[in-house]
């Protein structure tokens, strides 16, 4: 099946329709913005016929109720399904006409039914309207009436989907189908004809892709908080199930409750061990109609075994036409259909004929219900044609099936009520209770409850009216009779629910559905798929079955413990656990999912099995490790009890179980907690070297102190690390505490010794070291402990395999809480606390060393390319070296720590000490991070920033000491132009070249540039590709480094290099940009000027070929010469303002003072 085909179209077919249905509400007089009046006789010159004016009343009603846009994209879905049911008809074959509506017998664009006209046989024709349409050549005209009255004609055997087109739709029913490129002429030539022999793929897959524009639309809609109304529920939440998935469910629910009672039909039903050896292989039969994902039981206990055999006696009296089952919400008809087939081979093994069997699924067995009518509609054609592809005469048979939309009351006809009940007590109490029921169902869709009535009495009445001439008749047929109907699918008991639900969080939904579900699902009120799974159990009878594929969520998260709680009353058959990319359509780990079936009951010591498929990455994948049996667990759901928060942890062996149980859980020695938050970041948060001066070293936490280190998430690194923010606490966070949305958590651990880790993990979890001094974030989670020495042990083993298998029972997603980690089972061994301490503590400096090594730490102190050798090569050559053997010790350290861990908790069978390379947080030698670094280094030293004979910062703001730069004097005004020549004595390649000579010598400066220039990358001299970095890329990188918080600063006059030069942002001075005017801006001009000059003069002497280069470079000098002096008046302004900064606003708000003459920060 060409998906991309039927994508392309479908998303066109969408947007072209709705087009076309407005354009002929224009002719009608009927537009978004006006509506002419209603009762006119004529529009826009033209005389409507009473029909046309009827059509056109019942329109403005519609838009009147609904809206607009919201009817014409009512009309235009209900045209595309009737296309597509009519092109799905004509391939197969199953027009009653014979005659094909679209295309020729070749598939050409040839409409049969156009060359047949004369010959028709459909009811409700008029022949001589054909004829004279025929004899005037209005083909165009000819084809929309027969398209309609062959749509009238099929409404009495497929009412469910071709309605009586003597409405509004049939009045916007777009013009020139005929012509090139119109829907119908692309149908068919985008959409190969061999894919429209499948019923429920094609039709799945048009509804899917025909929605996913609107549904980008509702989710852009979300982000600006407008919520999802009760029109956009289906476009948000419709996502079509693979069919591997929909047999596994259908097979071991509805299959597994008949051959459990029915153990005879197995040789029937199910395939041998050589056909399900083919079939796994890949040699399917086309006409193989085993069940092949059906899953054996779990082997049981003798006491369970007893118990399931009094369970299967029930099952073993019922008969096919008994079953009752559902999907309540069908969406396009997959489920159904499957169920169809199942169904199909149960009567065939208890001996119906086909016809027989065809007839009682339809009228006995199968329900289905959706939101959406337009799903309705689909899911009812593919149960029709589902019936029709079995039963060749179905369409003879006058028999329809039970799938419906969810209807309203809202507007019922009172008259048309009182006329139906007719006095008679019991139906107006039951009709009353229905009405007030289904009011705004639309809302709720199938997780409303009914009260069950008295159907038979209803249906009766229905049946009476159906030959009376009263005039409320036809409104109490058609508003009345389908509230019945699904009022009863709603309220009766299912042998077997098996669905696909909404999944949708209730935050993104309506006022109206929230509250409901509030009120009526308290356990599961976080998501609408958790909904359903509560519904599904209440629709279902007892020790019948429910089937389902949700998001996972619900198995793990502490939001669904309730649900869960009340899932431990029935059984779990069995379970795929599909993980992310289960649906082939949506990419990433958005949707992660599992699929389960269950059994109302609940036996103590039951076994589930679980089918662990979470590590194939594509649907394929995914069905193959199933059929391949593999990764299945069995279970008890008894034992998931003891894993705190008791979540469906499957897995977790018999020695995992024992950890659990017997361990003590972590928060009875330590207090894990969450941190403050500010409520304004922005106002009181700073990265370290941002701010003012200030000693971040000292632990002083004394009253007037400001700034203070602040500890909040960060990235992942394990031991040590992170340590880059501060917050304004002066006066004892007197402005913070009162800020609003602030919320001051844990204040009596503000300043501990403590344990850190990122609340939002991922497959890398780490936890570091948190030292004296900081406070706590809620972004960044903290534990506490009493006894120092416990804190390191405990630290060494939540970094290790062990801990991290144990976070996954306790927060599989590793969005780790406080609350999640006090859970963790702690097994304290007093013999091993001392070694476990002294490796611990090597890992936490190991750590600091690695973190310490690089300038955005406030520990600092050089660069560790500054060694006393000569050469840069060498240098580079003894970092690498000491990086290699930091990363090796501290891997060994971490594998020594997993074997400790193991040990103790007796997982030898099930873990291996190994660490990979990727879980090591010390950093490698990176010669082009490094180099680049070393260049950051080396601007810092020329702004002073740092100096080559003072460890650690020596200038951040305060006083200024001139004797820290002996060896390599700082820049005195603090301006370093950069420029593509060396057009200032002090250039920063000059600048730098001279830098290099000092830290190794004059001897081997070219040896040393050209090694920095090779690890550059660049091509062409040392000095150039050193200069065009500066140019082009330094700045880009200080401010990935810097955090966007550059603390030097680029005045960029744009992208033609007409003039740059960098500050530091902590020698700012109020007449700084007025010394960067005069003395570098205007000097750049007076040098382009007379530059220009001169190659004027050469180009004038200069041969043809010399005249072709001299005029290339004077362009370029012309194109900077304008640039600058445009900027010069940009910075003109700013010069005479004289401005003044705090640089504890943070760098972000200062440099959005100057944003018009800097570099954008990208």
């Amino acid at each position: 099946m060409d998906k991309n085909a039927i994508k392309k179209f479908a998303v066109w077919a969408r947007t072209e329709l709705i087009a076309r249905v407005s354009l002929k509400g224009v002719e009608y007089g009927i537009t978004e913005d006006n509506i002419e009046d209603a009762n006119a006789d004529s529009v826009g010159g033209k005389v409507l016929t009473a029909d046309e004016k009827k059509q056109r009343q019942a329109l403005i009603a519609e838009i009147n109720d609904k809206g607009y846009k919201q009817v014409m994209e009512e009309v235009a879905y209900t045209w595309f399904n009737r296309f597509s049911a009519l092109r799905f008809m004509e391939v197969n074959g199953y027009l009653p006409s014979h005659v094909r509506v679209f295309t020729d017998e070749e598939n050409n664009f040839k409409p049969q039914i156009i060359t047949e006209a004369i010959h028709l046989d459909l009811d409700g024709l008029d022949m001589e309207k054909v004829y004279e349409l025929k004899d005037a050549e209005k083909t165009e005209e000819l084809y929309k009436y027969l398209l309609i009255v062959q749509c009238n004609a099929l409404n009495a055997i497929l009412p469910g989907m071709f309605q009586k087109i003597r409405d509004y739709t049939e009045l916007l029913l777009p013009d020139n189908l005929l012509r090139e490129a119109s829907v119908i002429q692309q149908m068919i030539e985008l959409i190969p004809e061999d894919d429209w022999k499948d019923a429920v793929q094609i039709i799945g897959w048009l509804y899917q892709y025909y929605n996913s524009e609107k549904k980008d639309d509702v989710f852009a809609a979300l982000k600006k908080n407008v919520k999802i109304t009760k029109e956009n529920i289906p476009a948000a939440t419709q996502l079509f199930t693979p069919d591997w998935i929909v047999r596994y469910m259908v097979e071991n629910s509805l299959g597994r409750l008949w051959l459990e009672g029915h153990p005879d039909a197995k040789n029937q039903l199910l395939p041998t061990e050589e056909e399900q050896f083919a079939y796994v292989a890949g040699n399917r039969d086309l006409e193989d109609t085993k069940w092949h994902y059906y899953l054996e039981e779990a082997e049981q206990e003798p006491e369970v075994q007893a118990q399931l055999a009094e369970i299967r006696k029930e099952y073993a009296s019922l008969t096919p036409d008994q079953l009752k089952v559902i999907d309540p919400c069908s969406g396009s008809g997959h489920i159904l259909a499957y169920m169809f087939d199942v169904l199909m081979k149960i009567y065939e093994s208890y001996g119906y004929t086909t016809r027989e069997a065809v007839a009682s699924i339809v009228e006995n067995n199968l329900y289905g219900l959706d939101i959406d009518d337009r799903a309705a509609q689909l899911a009812y054609f593919a149960v029709m044609m589902k019936a029709r592809q079995y039963d060749r005469r179905f369409f003879s048979r006058g028999i329809q099936p039970h799938v419906y939309a969810i209807v309203e009351s809202n507007h019922v006809d009172k008259f048309a009520v009182d006329y139906f009940c007719n006095g008679d007590a019991k139906l107006t109490a039951a009709m009353d209770i229905i009405i007030k029921e289904l009011h705004d169902a639309k809302e709720y869709g199938s997780i409303l409850t009914v009260t069950p009535q008295d159907w038979s009495a209803l249906y009766d009445r229905f049946a009476e009216i159906t030959e009376d001439i009263n005039m409320s008749r036809d409104t109490a047929l058609r508003e009345l009779l389908p509230l019945v109907q699904v009022a009863e699918a709603l309220a009766q008991k299912y042998d077997v629910v098996v669905t696909n639900p909404p999944y949708r969080a209730l935050t993104d939904c309506s006022i109206k559905l929230n509250n409901y579900v509030k009120k009526g699902y308290s356990d599961s009120k976080s998501d609408l798929f958790a909904v359903f799974i509560e519904r599904c159990g209440l629709m279902v009878k007892n020790n019948c079955y429910q089937a389902m594929i949700t998001q996972h969520a619900w198995m793990f998260l502490s939001s669904f413990e309730k649900l869960r709680a009340k899932l431990q009353r029935t059984d779990t058959i069995n379970m795929a656990h599909l993980g992310s990319r289960a649906f082939e359509e949506i990419g990433g780990e958005v949707v992660q999912t599992t699929s389960f079936v269950m059994r109302k009951s609940h036996i103590s010591s039951y076994k589930g099995s679980y089918y662990r498929l979470i590590e194939p990455t594509s649907q394929q994948g995914k069905e193959n490790m199933f059929l391949s049996r593999k990764n299945c667990y069995a279970a008890k759901q008894d034992d998931f009890l003891i894993i705190p928060g008791n979540p469906i942890a499957y897995w977790a062996s018999p020695n995992v179980l024992s950890v659990f149980k017997n361990g003590e859980s972590l928060e009875q020695i330590a207090d894990c907690c969450t941190g403050m938050q500010t409520g304004n970041n922005d106002k009181y948060v700073r990265y370290w070297f941002e701010v003012s001066s200030c000693d971040f070293n000292s632990n002083d936490i004394s009253f007037g102190k400001k700034w203070i280190k602040y500890n909040c998430g960060g990235e992942s690194r394990k031991w040590y690390g992170n340590h880059w923010r501060v917050i304004n606490w002066e006066n004892n966070g007197y402005s913070v505490k009162h800020e609003k949305g602030a919320v001051i958590r844990n204040e009596s651990h503000f300043f501990e010794e403590g344990i850190s880790w990122k609340r939002i993990g991922s497959s890398d979890f780490f936890l570091r070291y948190l030292p004296e001094g900081f406070i706590i974030d809620q972004a960044g989670d903290s534990m506490f402990f009493p006894n120092r020495d416990t804190l390191y042990y405990v630290l060494g083993f939540v970094n290790t395999n062990v801990a991290l298998s144990m976070f996954k029972f306790i927060a599989p997603t590793l969005n780790l809480t406080a609350g999640n980690m006090n859970k963790l089972p702690i097994i304290l061994k007093q013999d091993k606390v001392k070694n476990i301490e002294n490796s611990v503590k090597e890992n936490i400096g190991r750590e600091k060393d690695d973190w310490d090594s690089f300038e955005t730490s406030w520990d600092f102190q050089h660069h560790p390319l500054l060694r006393k050798v000569p050469i840069i090569a060498e240098a580079f050559t003894q970092w690498q070296a000491e990086c290699n053997d930091r990363f090796n010790q501290l891997k060994a350290n971490e594998e020594e720590l997993n074997r400790i861990f193991i040990d103790i908790y007796g997982l030898q069978d099930e873990l291996t000490p190994e660490v990979e390379d990727k879980d090591v947080t010390v950093r490698k030698a990176d010669l082009g991070r490094d180099i680049r670094s070393f260049i950051s280094y080396a601007v810092g030293c020329m702004f002073g920033r740092y100096s080559l004979d003072v460890d650690g910062l020596a200038y951040a703001g305060g006083d200024w000491d001139a004797s820290k730069y002996a060896s390599f004097p700082a820049d005195k005004d603090n301006i370093i132009p950069i420029c593509d020549d060396e057009y200032f004595e002090d250039d920063i390649v000059g600048l730098f070249v001279e830098f290099v000579k000092t830290v190794y010598g004059a001897d081997t400066l070219d040896e040393n540039l050209k090694f920095i220039a090779d690890a550059l990358g660049g091509k062409g001299q040392p000095k150039d590709v050193i200069r065009n970095y500066f140019l082009n890329d330094f700045y880009a990188d200080h401010c990935k480094i810097y955090q966007k918080r550059p603390i030097y600063w680029l005045f960029d006059s744009g992208k033609k290099n007409g003039f740059k030069a960098l500050i530091y942002m902590y020698r700012y001075q109020p007449d700084t940009i007025a010394r960067i005017r005069t003395d570098y801006v205007h000097e750049q001009q007076a040098r382009y000027r007379t530059a220009i000059a001169d190659l004027e003069q050469r180009i004038a002497n200069a041969s043809t070929s010399e005249r072709v280069k001299l005029k290339k470079k004077l362009t370029t000098l012309q194109a900077q010469d304008t640039e600058i002096r445009t900027y010069e008046e940009k910075i003109h302004h700013l010069a005479d303002q004289m401005i003044s900064i705090d640089l504890d606003d943070g760098a972000k708000k200062n440099y959005a003072i100057f944003q018009d003459v800097l570099a954008k920060i990208k």
